[in-house]
C-alpha cells in the first residue's frame, strides 16, 4: 500500500441559511485548496476543510493521519488491491438523502485522483434537533500529491451524487 491523500472540503450552514443571499454569501467556497506543506508521513492523510457559516465561513483546516481506519471518519473504506485503492461511501448519519448501504464510487490506480461530490441535511444530537446542511467535495489521491494537486487538470474519477435538499429537481450537475 502506497500513500494516500484525502481532501474534504465542507461548506456547513443552518436552516436560516437558506436563502438566496446566504446561498451567495457561500457560493464558491466547496472548491478545493491547496494542501499543506509539508504533509505529515502516514499511510493516508486527511485534509479536512470545513467554511461554517457559524464562523462567517472562515475555513479551519485540519489535517490527520494513520492507517486506513482514519478514513471511516470521513465515512469512506478504502480497500487495495495490489496497487490500486477502491474508494467507497460508507452508510452515515444524514438524514437526508439517506443511505443505509456502502457505494462504490471508484477505484483508483496508482497516481490517479478521484473527486466525490455529495450534499446533505442533517440534525444535531436528541438535544438539539436542529437541522443543518453540508455541501462536500472530496478528493482522494492513490499516492503522494504535491500541494496544488487538486486545484490543477481533471480528476480521473467524478462522482456527483448531490441531491436538491429543499424539494425540487437536482442542482445541476459540474465537475
Amino acid at each position: 500500500m502506497g500513500v494516500i491523500v484525502i481532501q474534504r472540503v465542507r461548506v456547513r450552514w443552518g436552516a436560516a441559511g437558506r436563502g438566496a443571499p446566504q446561498a451567495n454569501a457561500r457560493r464558491g467556497l466547496n472548491r478545493p485548496v491547496t494542501l499543506p506543506a509539508p504533509l505529515p508521513t502516514g499511510d493516508v492523510v486527511v485534509h479536512d476543510v470545513l467554511a461554517d457559516e457559524a464562523a462567517s465561513y472562515s475555513p479551519r483546516s485540519d489535517v490527520l493521519t494513520g492507517g486506513v481506519s482514519i478514513a471511516r471518519d470521513l465515512t469512506l473504506w478504502l480497500a487495495f488491491e495490489g496497487s490500486a485503492v477502491t474508494v467507497e461511501r460508507l452508510p452515515g448519519w444524514a438524514a437526508f438523502p439517506r443511505t443505509g448501504v456502502s457505494t462504490r464510487l471508484f477505484t483508483l490506480a496508482q497516481g490517479q485522483v478521484g473527486r466525490y461530490r455529495a450534499n446533505f441535511r442533517l440534525i444535531g444530537c436528541d438535544c438539539d434537533p436542529s437541522w443543518y446542511y453540508e455541501d462536500w467535495m472530496v478528493h482522494v489521491s492513490n499516492g503522494s500529491a504535491a500541494g496544488d494537486r487538486f486545484l490543477r487538470g481533471d480528476p480521473d474519477h467524478v462522482v456527483d451524487n448531490r441531491v436538491h435538499l429543499y424539494g425540487g429537481p437536482a442542482p445541476r450537475a459540474s465537475r
